[in-house]
């Protein structure tokens, strides 16, 4: 109920009759002011004329007066500056830290948008908007997109800080934890986050010229060798790691029970996808340096080319021999990369060095982009929302998982036009 007076004041969606506090003044709301979701009070620098007196100051809003007590506003001197309680019932007077009076006004929410609320945050229809999209002007939808494309950057930028700092400012090597994620195909992300985590980069770096010798590191730390040898290749790997665990003191590693297989194309198995990156280690000295370089998808996609060893072209598990292929990334595996982990990377690096240019390059390489094709995107889609580019699937997957998902209807625009036009 809170969450909807807040949304009621914030745009104003006020009763027809004249408002006044529950005293009798009259209440002319000049400026609602602005929305603060931190701690403190819940709207800023409000305007509003009480009786023939105008107020500048802030404003609180509670589903009932007694909150203000039972959140401890009337010992918190930073709630002295509020000018106006607006509550959804009034069952108590409420006080300054001072004991000074503060001024209430009682809100109504209108019962439609009371209605259409309760339908937004119930429904079983996904997304719950589904009836009005089609009906949304192509500037709403634009400047709605523009603005989640943005929050997904900005997002992803965070996540991008986070892992530079755990490794102590070096981006190249954040850059590869990054790539080895997005390899992982969804089911494996997080464990091959926490893989690449446990990798000794500059202890890697000493072999990066023999990649059986990669190999049998980044498998091993992987616990991908932890048990009986099923061929020749497997024992020489196991005893290379071995003795390359002991000579760079690795301990800290995973199990193989940490990794999945049910449901994934062989071609995506987790010893398939590190036989890559260690690949990728060997032959691509430089490559965060190279990523910064390129300026189109044709040049990312060059960079990106990967292989493995020999043993792993008829091969996608140990001991068991397949049809043999080389182990390349597809064109689509690629895109993926350079949706998910490229673009985001140097547009993080971009804020990191104040480069514009950057930023805007990975903003026009999204756009240029084919749209992701995933249930979020094809609901949209089935919806009436035309995907046209990676920079539409990226905002419309934002949309889905921090509005949608978890029902923040309010925060919304689709939201918004559905509550204020709805009937």
């Amino acid at each position: 109920m809170e969450q909807l007076l807040h949304y009621v004041w914030k745009h104003k969606i006020f009763p027809l009759h004249t408002l006044t506090t529950t005293n009798g003044q009259t209440v002319e709301v000049i400026d609602s002011g602005l929305h603060n979701t931190h701690a403190g009070p819940d709207f800023f620098n409000a305007k509003l004329k009480i009786g023939d007196t105008l107020w500048v100051g802030n404003v609180e809003i509670h589903t009932n007066s007694s909150d203000w007590y039972r959140h401890g506003h009337d010992k918190d001197l930073a709630y002295d500056s509020v000018i106006l309680h607006v509550v959804g019932c009034c069952d108590s007077q409420t006080f300054r830290s001072n004991g000074e009076t503060i001024p209430q006004m009682l809100l109504d929410c209108p019962q439609a948008v009371r209605a259409n609320y309760r339908y937004l945050s119930k429904g079983d229809v996904s997304p719950a908007c589904y009836s009005i999209i089609s009906s949304l002007s192509k500037l709403t939808v634009h400047s709605w997109l523009t603005a989640l494309q943005s929050e997904r950057f900005e997002q992803k930028t965070a996540v991008i800080r986070g892992r530079v700092e755990v490794c102590g400012g070096n981006w190249e090597d954040a850059f590869f934890i990054t790539l080895a994620r997005y390899l992982g195909v969804g089911l494996n992300g997080d464990a091959f986050e926490a893989w690449a985590g446990k990798i000794p980069f500059r202890a890697v770096d000493k072999i990066r010229d023999d990649v059986e010798r990669v190999e049998a590191l980044f498998i091993g730390v992987a616990g991908l060798l932890d048990k009986d040898p099923t061929d020749e290749y497997m024992r020489k790997l196991q005893k290379e790691y071995q003795y390359l665990r002991h000579l760079y003191s690795i301990t800290d590693t995973l199990t193989a029970e940490r990794w999945k297989f049910l449901r994934l194309r062989p071609g995506n198995f987790p010893h398939v996808r590190l036989a890559q990156l260690a690949y990728w280690y060997c032959n691509g000295r430089s490559l965060f340096s190279k990523i910064i370089e390129a300026d189109s998808v044709e040049a990312l996609h060059k960079v990106l080319v990967t292989n493995t060893s020999s043993y792993w072209r008829d091969h996608y598990v140990f001991g068991k021999s397949s049809v043999q292929r080389e182990k390349k990334l597809g064109t689509a595996a690629q895109n993926i990369l350079i949706i998910n982990a490229v673009i985001p990377f140097l547009y993080a690096y971009g804020l990191h060095r104040s480069s514009e240019v950057l930023c805007e390059r990975a903003t026009q390489l999204l756009e240029k982009l084919k749209a992701e094709n995933n249930y979020i995107t094809r609901l949209w889609g089935s919806a009436g929302i035309e995907v046209g580019s990676a920079a539409d699937s990226q905002a419309l997957i934002q949309l889905y998982k921090s509005y949608c998902e978890p029902k923040k209807c309010l925060y919304c625009r689709f939201g918004y036009e559905y509550l204020r036009n709805r009937k």
